[in-house]
């Protein structure tokens, strides 16, 4: 049974309750709630078996509502017991003022206040539908012949947005619609959406857009060497999802985690590793992605990235380069507009502590930090990011691993001998490294175009430029490829970890 088949009927049958036709709307319900009941014959698993039964039950009280609705107005239409019906209000089949076929691209005027059902129609409990023989399945795009709702919206949103932003009468109105909250995950085509309803629409959007990344598909030995990292981060972030009974009481997971070291050694590439061990959504923010030209809205965007994370919690909320965002208030160039943007960061940091006892541990939210300048981020932020962790240089095992896994799709000569020339690269960064490896590949192409003309560049076979990669071409690479980092930085570094650091 496709979850998507469920997702999509469930979605038609509210549409059509919405536009007020419930005839079709009932048969999509009755469809859904059938194919839910034989879906859960071959569930096993007791947790997500309860999660369906749970959705199933909710269904069916949308399905008595919208039930109940048309038999009300089935009521109004009919005339009563012994009185004939008026001639306006029931016209001859060939009669001029017979009612015109309603165009299916035109949506039915609103019912009035006064033919809305009142609350003595809606059932105090609920009741299961009569059971009846399975109807043929409804086709994706309505079964009244014409163009389904999704076609007449016209307005690029995903069928999730409009099941998440116009639910039934049942909904409940935070902002999170009930089936948002317990719909089963994991599934293909059962994903969660977040409802706007509360906030601006285009910051929800954008924050959507730009910054939600799901699995990031970035694994541990995709990251060379920075085995000691590695061990802290799974121990901080990782395991108290993998273990949630453990963590709990004094042992709770940590608030925050800052990793601190000299450019490019791959901060943000842990930050994308632990996302992706985790299962997590992975939030990656910038100080571009939460700044605006309008006044309060900063504020705003930081609020809701907090509100978002903890809707598809379990999240992990990467942010880069903190020290941008949040640096040391009270210094005479700050900005009325900076101070409260790192206001409400602190607050809402000081709000998103792991799951306690008693709480599911999937509601975790986990913020990690990089920055290249540790001593100038604002004390109270530094106490939030209570584990505090350095990024060091690669040492020779983790430039060679490195070494291995730039050049894995490119030829080599049988000369090149790459442990030596990890021991040459001592105090590169791991993105000085790379860019030895880009340099050295291209060497051979160099040499085969030099002193032609365009024309007969462009006439090279490719068989001809794609030449292995010899000792020579990473010694040249290495003459003109220099380390990023001084040794005052990396004293620097030693410094402030010998006072701050919580490793």
């Amino acid at each position: 049974m496709s979850v998507d088949e469920i997702c999509e009927n469930t979605k038609m049958g509210r549409e059509y309750a919405l536009l007020g036709n419930y005839e079709t709307s009932l048969v999509y319900y009755q469809g859904v709630l059938q194919q839910i009941q034989k879906l859960l014959s071959s569930v096993h698993e007791p947790a997500r078996k309860h999660q369906w039964q749970t959705l199933r039950q909710e269904l069916a009280q949308e399905f008595e509502h919208v039930k109940d609705i048309s038999k009300t107005l089935s009521g109004f239409k009919s005339e009563p017991m012994g009185e004939p019906a008026p001639n306006h209000n029931r016209a001859a089949p060939f009669s001029h003022h017979a009612e015109p076929a309603r165009d299916p691209d035109v949506w039915p005027p609103p019912t009035p206040v006064e033919h809305r059902p009142s609350p003595q129609y809606q059932r105090p409990a609920r009741k299961e539908p009569p059971r009846r023989s399975e109807p043929s399945r409804p086709s994706n795009r309505g079964g009244g012949g014409g163009r389904g709702p999704s076609d007449r919206r016209g307005d690029g949103r995903s069928g999730g947005a409009k099941a998440g932003g116009r639910g039934g009468s049942d909904r409940a109105r935070g902002g999170k619609s009930d089936k948002d909250k317990k719909a089963p995950s994991g599934e293909e085509g059962d994903e969660k959406k977040f409802d706007p309803v509360g906030y601006d629409k285009d910051l929800v959007e954008n924050l959507e857009r730009d910054i939600v990344q799901r699995n990031p598909n970035v694994h541990w030995n995709d990251i060379a060497g920075l085995t000691e990292a590695k061990r802290l981060l799974e121990e901080a972030v990782v395991l108290p999802l993998w273990m949630p009974d453990y963590f709990k009481g004094i042992r709770r997971p940590w608030k925050g985690v800052l990793m601190v070291g000299p450019p490019g050694t791959g901060k943000t590439m842990l930050a994308k590793a632990v996302a992706t061990e985790c299962g997590t959504t992975f939030f990656n923010v910038s100080s571009a992605s939460l700044t605006s030209k309008y006044h309060g809205e900063s504020e705003k965007l930081v609020r809701l990235l907090f509100e978002m994370a903890r809707f598809y919690a379990p999240s992990t909320i990467f942010i880069d380069e903190i020290d941008s965002i949040c640096s040391k208030r009270g210094t005479g160039s700050e900005h009325e507009a900076s101070r409260r943007v790192k206001s409400e960061l602190l607050i809402q940091m000081d709000g998103v502590s792991g799951p306690t006892a008693g709480e599911d541990s999937s509601k975790m939210v986990m913020v990690l930090a990089a920055t290249n300048f540790p001593w100038d981020i604002d004390e109270a932020l530094r106490r939030r990011l209570e584990k505090r962790i350095y990024i060091p240089l690669p040492e020779i095992e983790g430039r060679e691993q490195l070494l291995r896994i730039n050049l894995k799709e490119v030829l080599l000569a049988d000369d090149v001998n790459l442990t030596g020339i990890a021991e040459k690269m001592d105090g590169y960064s791991g993105a000085d490294i790379t860019n030895v490896c880009r340099d050295a590949s291209m060497m051979a192409m160099r040499r085969r175009i030099q002193g032609l003309r365009p024309e007969e560049i462009r006439n090279i076979p490719k068989e001809e430029l794609n030449q292995p990669s010899t000792q020579e071409d990473f010694v040249s690479a290495l003459q003109k490829v220099s380390k990023s980092v001084g040794k005052e930085d990396l004293e620097k570094y030693d410094k402030w970890m010998a006072e701050f650091g919580s490793t």
